[in-house]
């Protein structure tokens, strides 16, 4: 089959025409893949930047949130301290009402007992001075002036009670033994002790008696005397509280017990 010229030159041109797409279609594709790579390259550092960024944007609020719990932790431990230094300021305040409040009834109540003190030797005062006043009444003046530590007036109404006692032998031993007490609070100590002895003659059972002979005894340092009081105490009551240990503090102190009824201790 003979082509002509003019055929020819069709083919040839569109043959060109093919060629020139194809190769505009390669560089267009080689450009396109040029883009990517460069794209890539440049979002490879991007994206390094970012994950460190991020990386130190954590790390600085993890360091927030740890200085926040510390102060926190801080505050948390003050408010403690404040709650315990508050508890023991309400103790003490607590304890200072307690003892304010102690010392308030026992002032109230002297001034009570002593008001009633004050009545009572007033009306028997009175009595005394109308020379109606009895030796139970004269005995009850002098332990009410003895109560007020005006031992003077007090030896002087309860030797006018022994002297005009008519009464039982049993009672007049507590007017002995009163007026004994007085003498010694007032520095009388020999005549306390003669009013003690009187007593325990009178009432040998008298167990308060004693206790106060013992102690006169060893007020004057006269152990062995005071020993053998006590322990005719121990007799008469084998539990006393007072008698007891006084018993045994004087066993020390005395060398020689000749003459002196030691008794054991399941007395």
């Amino acid at each position: 089959m003979t082509l002509n010229f003019s055929t020819y030159r069709q083919m040839f041109q569109k043959g060109m025409a093919a060629k020139s797409f194809t190769s505009s279609r390669f560089d267009e594709s080689l450009k396109n893949h040029r883009a990517m790579v460069d794209d890539l390259n440049v979002k490879k550092p991007l994206s390094v930047v970012s994950a460190f960024a991020f990386g130190q944007a954590l790390w600085l609020i993890s360091a927030q949130l740890a200085n926040a719990s510390e102060i926190t932790t801080g505050d948390a431990v003050y408010e403690v301290g404040e709650l315990f230094e508050l508890g023991i300021q309400l103790s003490y305040l607590l304890l200072l009402l307690v003892l304010l409040g102690v010392g308030t009834f026992f002032v109230i109540r002297q001034v009570l007992v002593r008001r009633e003190l004050d009545l009572s030797a007033k009306e028997l005062q009175e009595q005394v001075r109308s020379g109606d006043a009895s030796a139970t009444e004269l005995f009850e003046l002098g332990a009410v002036m003895l109560r007020r530590k005006f031992y003077p007036a007090a030896n002087k109404f309860l030797l006018q009670a022994i002297e005009k006692w008519d009464g039982d032998d049993q009672d007049l031993a507590q007017v002995y033994n009163a007026l004994g007490v007085s003498y010694v609070r007032d520095g009388k100590l020999e005549k306390g002790i003669n009013q003690f002895e009187t007593a325990v003659k009178i009432q040998p059972g008298y167990v308060t008696a004693w206790n106060n002979l013992g102690d006169a005894y060893e007020k004057k340092k006269d152990y062995k005397s005071a020993l053998k009081a006590f322990e005719e105490v121990l007799l008469f009551d084998p539990n006393n509280k007072i008698a007891r240990p006084r018993r045994d503090a004087l066993k020390d102190r005395v060398e020689m017990y000749k003459g002196v009824p030691i008794k054991s201790k399941d007395r």
